[in-house]
């Protein structure tokens, strides 16, 4: 029988202290959540962003109240841009323990009116950047030999096709997905971690727009729609999917990997 004095306390299981993460698109939305929950549990959180102005904003926020945080610029979807990023990150730090690809676009266009480029646009983006991280990533939990963890935020448009117009981004979460798992098997001899967290209708900047950028009677018809099938009746807050990230990256969730956990508010079995 194993010494039930050695179980660690939750607490303990959930404590951070000592890692380094970076999240990508981690100044605003959800990315603003998770890197605020990670933080918030002891991390060392590089807060990773286009919009450099943000990312710096967003830090100041977190270290005013205690949060160990720092801004940098990275651009998912331009690979020198990744690559100096980690290599940033590696001499501050000497390696990173959690990633998560969190950056992603979702731009609304029906097949006929997308140009290839526009296509390319969304995958380079949302699943070749995440990629090119975890890729990035990777190198350096095998070089240090102390494992880590990757979470993927992909979305429950990976798991079936969502609304028209949308078919450049569903397709990427798909391949976000599959890459996940693909990973996991690839990295788990190191003992790192893959993992995806798939989002539902999640209240953000980013999910606002969409709505909004529709006709007023358009919008409101698709979020009626949609609100009609949450068992939970309620769309989910940034930080519902931030704790799942919390989860993936603690030692909760030590044996765990390849699997994705789904935060719709019970969408997808309506």
């Amino acid at each position: 029988m194993p010494d039930r004095t050695e179980i660690p306390a939750i607490s303990e299981l959930l404590k951070l202290t000592g890692k380094t993460a970076i999240v990508t698109g981690g100044a605003a939305g959800v990315g603003f959540a998770i890197s605020r929950r990670l933080a918030q549990s002891g991390a060392c959180v590089f807060v990773a962003d286009i919009d450099v102005e943000k990312a710096n904003q967003t830090s100041k926020e977190f270290n005013y109240i205690g949060l160990n945080t720092f801004p940098i610029e990275c651009d998912i979807g331009n690979e020198e841009s990744v690559i100096q990023t980690f290599n940033e990150v590696f001499k501050k730090h000497c390696g990173i323990d959690i990633l998560v690809n969190n950056a992603g676009i979702f731009p609304r266009k029906l097949l006929a009116e997308m140009s290839g480029a526009e296509f390319e646009r969304v995958q380079t983006i949302n699943l070749k950047g995440a990629y090119i991280c975890s890729r990035e990533a990777a190198k350096q939990m095998i070089e240090r030999r102390t494992g880590g963890c990757i979470i993927n935020i992909v979305s429950i448009d990976a798991l079936h096709p969502s609304d028209e117009g949308m078919a450049a981004y569903d397709s990427s979460k798909a391949g976000l997905l599959m890459l996940t798992k693909s990973l996991a098997r690839e990295l788990g001899p190191h003992d790192i971690r893959v993992n995806a967290v798939a989002p539902g209708g999640i209240l953000t900047e980013g999910f606002g727009h969409m709505v909004h950028t529709q006709s007023s009677e358009e919008g409101k018809r698709r979020l009626k729609s949609f609100m009609a099938r949450l068992p939970l009746g309620r769309m989910g807050e940034p930080d519902e999917v931030a704790c799942a990230v919390l989860f993936l990256a603690s030692s909760m969730a030590s044996y765990i990997t390849g699997s994705d956990i789904i935060v719709d508010g019970g969408y997808l079995v309506s």
